[in-house]
C-alpha cells in the first residue's frame, strides 16, 4: 500500500537571521501524528486509511545566530521533504506483472515569500531513498483568521517531475493486464489545499488538511491511473517541543 506524507521542514525568512549573543543555544518544532486518509497508489481510484504527521521548525539559537522565533515577513528560504511508501504490485490486480516500487523520500528546498495574508513558494526536491529523481512543487496559501486561536489557509499547489519520476511511478512495461506505456516528466498534478489550524494553547495544536489533486499529461494518459482526481485529508494533534542545547 503507498501512502504519501509530505512535511514542511522549516519554514524560515531571511528577516529572522539574527545575531543574539545572550540567548541560550536551543531548538524549538512542533510535531504531531493523527488519522488520515490517502489514495493506496498513485492513480488509484480507492482510498485507505493511515497515520498523518507534520513537522515544522519554529526557533533555533545557535551561538550568536538565531533563526524564528518572530513574525517577520519577507523572502527568505524553505524546506521541504516528502515520503511516498512502497507500492506492491501483488497488493493491487490492476496492476499485475508490474516491478514493485521501494519507499522514497524526497529531501529539498526552495524560496518562499510571506505576508501576514498571503505566502508564495516554490520548492525543489531531490529523491535521496528510492525513486532518484528530481520533482519541483509550486504554490501559495490566502490567510483568514476569524479568531486569535483560528487560523484558515487554503490555495493551489502544481508538481512537477522529471522523466525518471513519471516512469517510476506512471510507466508500464511487461504488465500482465496493462499496455505498455512510456511516461515523460512535466507536469504531473494540479490541484489546491485547504488547511485549518486550531491553537488550544500555546503548546498544542489541532490541523485539519484537505488536498485535492488532478494528474496532468502522461500522469493522466498512464493506463496505472484509474482516477485522474486524487483527494487526501489528515486531522493532526501536534505539540510544541524545546531542546536546549
Amino acid at each position: 500500500m503507498l501512502k504519501r506524507l509530505t512535511l514542511a521542514v522549516f519554514a524560515i525568512t531571511a528577516p529572522q537571521v539574527a545575531m543574539a549573543q545572550d540567548a541560550t543555544d536551543g531548538v524549538t518544532f512542533r510535531f504531531g501524528l493523527g488519522p488520515s486518509f490517502a489514495p493506496e497508489y498513485f492513480g488509484s481510484d480507492e482510498t485507505a486509511p493511515g497515520v498523518g504527521a507534520k513537522f515544522r521548525l519554529e526557533s533555533l539559537q545557535l551561538g550568536g545566530m538565531s533563526l524564528g522565533g518572530a513574525e517577520n515577513y519577507g523572502l527568505g528560504v524553505t524546506g521541504s521533504f516528502r515520503f511516498i511508501g512502497e507500492r506492491s504490485a501483488d497488493d493491487f490486480g490492476e496492476l499485475a506483472g508490474l516491478e514493485d516500487i521501494d519507499a522514497s523520500l524526497e529531501l529539498g528546498g526552495g524560496l518562499e515569500f510571506t505576508t501576514p495574508y498571503y505566502d508564495v513558494f516554490a520548492v525543489l526536491r531531490y529523491g535521496i531513498v528510492g525513486h532518484e529523481s528530481f520533482v519541483a512543487e509550486f504554490g501559495s496559501d490566502v490567510y483568514y483568521r476569524p479568531t486569535d486561536q483560528l487560523t484558515l489557509k487554503a490555495g493551489p499547489r502544481f508538481l512537477v517531475g522529471d522523466d525518471d519520476f513519471a516512469q517510476t511511478y506512471f510507466g508500464v512495461s511487461g504488465a500482465d493486464s496493462l499496455a505498455d506505456f512510456s511516461a515523460g516528466g512535466g507536469l504531473v498534478s494540479a490541484g489546491a489545499v485547504a488547511e485549518a489550524t486550531y491553537a488550544i494553547n500555546d503548546d498544542w495544536e489541532v490541523i485539519g488538511t484537505v488536498t485535492y489533486d488532478q494528474f496532468q499529461s502522461d500522469a493522466a494518459d498512464s493506463p496505472i491511473t484509474q482516477s485522474q482526481d486524487q483527494i487526501s485529508g489528515s486531522i493532526v494533534l501536534t505539540r510544541k517541543i524545546t531542546f536546549g542545547f
